[in-house]
């Protein structure tokens, strides 16, 4: 039994060994000594969290890797290692959570070529960060942004929606291909009363945008931010102050777009105007409307869904971006409201 259990593989050039179903990888020859470092990290710290989070063996010695555990564990990690050695020969630095995302993205289509994400350079912020997709959605939504007039990102927090399209727009604007970038949001009370806030009406919706100035204090140094913002070229308002006007050679983006209303849903979409882009971004599991309110953020994906020039991208847990545990948070409310409204399914 043991003997027959115990061949090559000509075709992957594993070796199967014993009843336990392990797979050991005969060596793969990584020539740069240089790249490699960068490749294994501080201490090997990357080798570290790979065998971590595939439960594989990696050994190392000289520019020689092997790799032993689980047939598709191994195979996935094969590829992960020479992508991401591909992707350091071509200049991009690798970082712990780079591991995390490449091994997702790999893991959901494993013949996904990693270089045409993480090479996709989106924009570079004032503090030199250079910032690109993360994932096959956030891949998505870029080219869909690039193609489309209009795109409705929605999914859960942490997915990068609101960044990706903020990057987008500053990268426009500074390529001088739109003339001025518009972003807004529905100042809806959630939970608590604007008339209660202290101040006067700026002080009560300022709360309500700060997360779209936070996002536009990442991309560029402040004091240029602020001079954009007084010449009007960027301007941040809540979306009641949209009506009645028309947005022409501009990036108009709608955040937190599942707390419109239907009427405030087709007023902002019927702003556009002439060389602009639409982004409308949006949690639809979030929702702050009253009960008796339906969401046009909901409404608009059966009415638009097969509009052609109109995109809508799909974001999971899968796409988080954030801390690991927003994933699983995330992955576990999904759990319970599908258990809820299907109890004979779970």
């Amino acid at each position: 039994m043991l003997a027959s259990l115990r061949k090559s593989d000509r075709r992957t050039g594993f070796f199967i060994e014993g009843t336990a179903g392990r797979f050991i990888r005969p060596k793969i020859k990584l020539p740069s000594n240089s790249v490699l470092r960068l490749l294994f990290g501080e201490r090997d710290q990357h080798i570290k969290l790979i065998e971590k989070l595939q439960k594989v063996k990696i050994s190392v010695r000289g520019n020689h890797v092997s790799l032993s555990g689980e047939h598709l564990d191994v195979e996935l990690t094969e590829k992960l290692l020479v992508q991401l050695y591909s992707l350091i020969e071509k200049g991009y630095p690798v970082f712990s959570t780079d591991i995390d995302f490449a091994l997702r993205i790999l893991t959901e289509n494993r013949s996904t070529r990693l270089e045409d994400i993480f090479l996709d350079r989106v924009f570079i912020s004032s503090k030199k960060r250079i910032i690109t997709p993360k994932s096959i959605a956030q891949k998505q939504y870029i080219d869909s942004i690039r193609k489309h007039d209009m795109v409705f990102g929605i999914g859960p927090a942490g997915t990068g929606k609101t960044y990706l399209a903020m990057a987008m727009a500053v990268a426009y604007l500074m390529e001088k291909k739109v003339n001025r970038i518009v972003l807004t949001r529905p100042a809806l009370e959630a939970g608590e009363k604007l008339g209660f806030l202290p101040g006067d009406l700026a002080d009560k919706i300022n709360p309500y945008l700060r997360p779209l100035y936070d996002a536009l204090y990442d991309m560029m140094d402040f004091d240029k931010a602020m001079d954009l913002t007084a010449r009007g070229i960027i301007e941040v308002a809540p979306l009641a102050f949209m009506r009645g006007r028309t947005l022409n050679d501009a990036i108009v983006i709608l955040d937190e777009a599942q707390n419109t209303t239907s009427e405030q849903m087709k007023m902002f979409l019927t702003r556009l105007g002439f060389g602009s882009k639409a982004i409308i971004t949006g949690d639809v599991t979030q929702t702050d409307l009253p009960s008796d309110k339906t969401s046009g953020l909901i409404e608009v994906e059966g009415i638009l869904r097969q509009t052609p020039g109109i995109s809508f991208i799909y974001f999971t847990e899968i796409d988080v971006v954030r801390h690991p545990l927003v994933q699983d948070i995330i992955r576990a409310y999904n759990h319970t409201v599908r258990r809820k409204t299907h109890p004979r399914e779970t």
